[in-house]
């Protein structure tokens, strides 16, 4: 059976839009692929000041990758810095470090393995930034020493004083002042009757000398009249 033109007209514009479809499906498997494009690393500092070389993988494919970043010297590989595996890698990023104290434009040779799908190294080659990292580790806090007693007061000189400060003496009681014990119930200041006499008080200010002149005088008056009644008895007798 033969095609007629107005048949194969249509055929032929689906086949290109069928060739055209697996072209861009094409595509898009392979951007969407794991490639050497997803990987990146740099050398930086960690939050302690310590180098670090960092690599990152942004494949949103999530196939499972194995870095390893070597040391280069004169164009060779000089020493191994270490292999990780990255694995679940997402479009936001996941990212494997490698404890490096990388020196000042030191350069780093990064491989990347991605079975089926990589097996090359991130070009250029990494070179470390131009300053070296500083440590900024924290110091232990300091030890609080338990509080010193207080020390004894130092004396005019500036030195401290060696003998303790001799207790104050109790003033000597004065000569005016009685040792005899106070008699039950006398405090020893409870003033005196008025009009008697005080033994315990002295000072001219006591009675005492007017009262006896007074009496002596008395007495002398007394004897007198004795002597003169008694006289005037005997010569009534007489």
């Amino acid at each position: 059976m033969s095609i007629t033109p107005r048949i194969a007209r249509p055929v032929r514009y689906l086949g290109v839009v069928s060739a055209s479809a697996a072209l861009l499906l094409g595509v898009a498997g392979n951007a969407m692929a794991c490639s050497i494009r997803d990987f990146s690393a740099e050398a930086e500092c960690d939050a302690g000041g310590k180098g670090v070389i960092s690599v990152t993988d942004v494949d949103p494919s999530g196939v499972t990758a194995e870095v390893t970043v070597y040391l280069e010297s004169n164009g060779g590989d000089e020493r191994l810095v270490g292999t990780k595996t990255i694995e679940n890698s997402t479009a936001d990023g996941v990212t494997v470090t490698f404890p490096e104290a990388w020196e000042p434009n030191a350069e780093y040779r990064v491989h990347v393995k991605a079975k089926g799908y990589v097996d090359e190294d991130i070009k250029p080659n990494l070179t470390a930034p131009g300053e070296a990292c500083t440590a900024t580790d924290n110091p232990p806090p300091a030890e609080q020493t338990p509080a010193q007693p207080a020390e004894p007061s130092d004396d005019s000189s500036g030195e401290p004083s060696a003998e303790p400060s001799a207790p104050a003496e109790s003033p000597a009681p004065s000569a005016s002042e009685s040792t005899a014990p106070a008699a039950p119930g006398d405090s020893g200041n409870t003033p005196a009757p008025e009009g008697g006499s005080n033994l315990a008080e002295t000072g001219a200010g006591s009675s005492t000398p007017l009262i006896a002149g007074i009496a002596a005088a008395f007495v002398l008056v007394g004897g007198g009249a004795v002597y003169v009644g008694m006289r005037r008895r005997g010569a009534s007798k007489g």
